[in-house]
């Protein structure tokens, strides 16, 4: 609300009543005032006094339900923003992915407490690893610098792209896969590799060419390599279950006296959207000599 200076005095709180009967201090009202949660009936010209509606209590401990749900400011403008059903729909978002960030959390302190205790041989036992050798092939390409959490959304949309352009490449002729220049995590952003092997490196090099530099796409021969490599299901693609399948293929690899000889990639040779949780969807690989 905006200020109002034909409102009945009598129907008014100051500040500190009205953060008295919410439950809120004054500091809070001032905040939320300034960001626009909410805002005072009136104002006072003169002496910049706030002054409440007394209907106003069911907004305020509202915002206050809501902030202790850890719930930023700015989502909690969008429930007040909403009403009825909407309301509850956006609460519901929210929560949904709160609860999907615990869920990561519980699994990486598990991980962890395996690691901190000295269990890491048992939780590389269940990773069966093996090599493979796999010819050279044309790639067309995406880079991109991103952290942990955005990553799957842009693996996903970045191979849509990359299968897509290669219908003017001659087809796909293999397995997507994503090759990791550096670290990926939450505190550093790689940069990672996108990766669709194409039949036709003319076509794929005149398609390149054309694109600009909207999506750092390029067109690379991937030499001819040995692979050791784990196969996962799709639960464990998932963060950090994947990272001990990377570890479980280092240790193996540092075991059999082998040199990794370029960057660690994810081989996805399965339909994603049509698999199971238990179903094998990636190879986690390393190129070795």
């Amino acid at each position: 609300m905006t200020e109002d200076d034909t409102v009945d005095d009598h129907d008014l709180l100051s500040i500190g009543a009205f953060a008295a009967r919410a439950r809120l201090s004054a500091k809070a009202l001032r905040l939320y005032d300034r960001l626009g949660l909410l805002a005072p009936a009136h104002v006072d010209e003169v002496t910049g006094y706030r002054y409440y509606r007394a209907g106003q209590v069911e907004s305020a401990r509202l915002v206050a339900l809501l902030r202790q749900l850890d719930m930023p400011l700015a989502r909690i403008a969008e429930v007040l923003g909403a009403e009825g059903p909407e309301a509850a729909g956006r609460l519901a978002a929210y929560w949904t992915a709160v609860e999907a960030r615990v869920a990561g959390q519980r699994t990486l302190a598990e991980y962890l407490r395996g690691r901190l205790s000295g269990r890491t041989s048992e939780m590389y036992e269940k990773f069966v690893i093996e090599t493979v050798d796999v010819p050279a092939q044309v790639v067309i390409t995406e880079s991109r610098h991103t952290l942990a959490d955005e990553l799957p959304t842009w693996i996903g949309a970045s191979f849509g792209r990359l299968e897509e352009a290669a219908r003017e490449c001659g087809g796909v002729t293999g397995a997507p896969f994503v090759v990791y220049h550096s670290e990926v995590s939450m505190e550093s952003d790689g940069p990672v590799e996108s990766c669709v092997p194409v039949a036709d490196e003319a076509a794929a090099r005149a398609w390149a060419a054309g694109q600009g530099r909207a999506w750092k796409t390029t067109v690379r021969v991937e030499p001819a390599a040995r692979l050791a490599y784990t196969r996962i299901t799709k639960a464990q693609v998932a963060h950090p279950q994947i990272l001990a399948a990377f570890e479980a293929v280092e240790q193996w690899v540092a075991g059999e006296g082998l040199e990794m000889t370029a960057p660690s990639r994810e081989i996805y040779f399965a339909d994603w959207d049509a698999s199971g949780p238990e179903d094998p969807v990636c190879d986690v690989a390393f190129p070795v000599r």
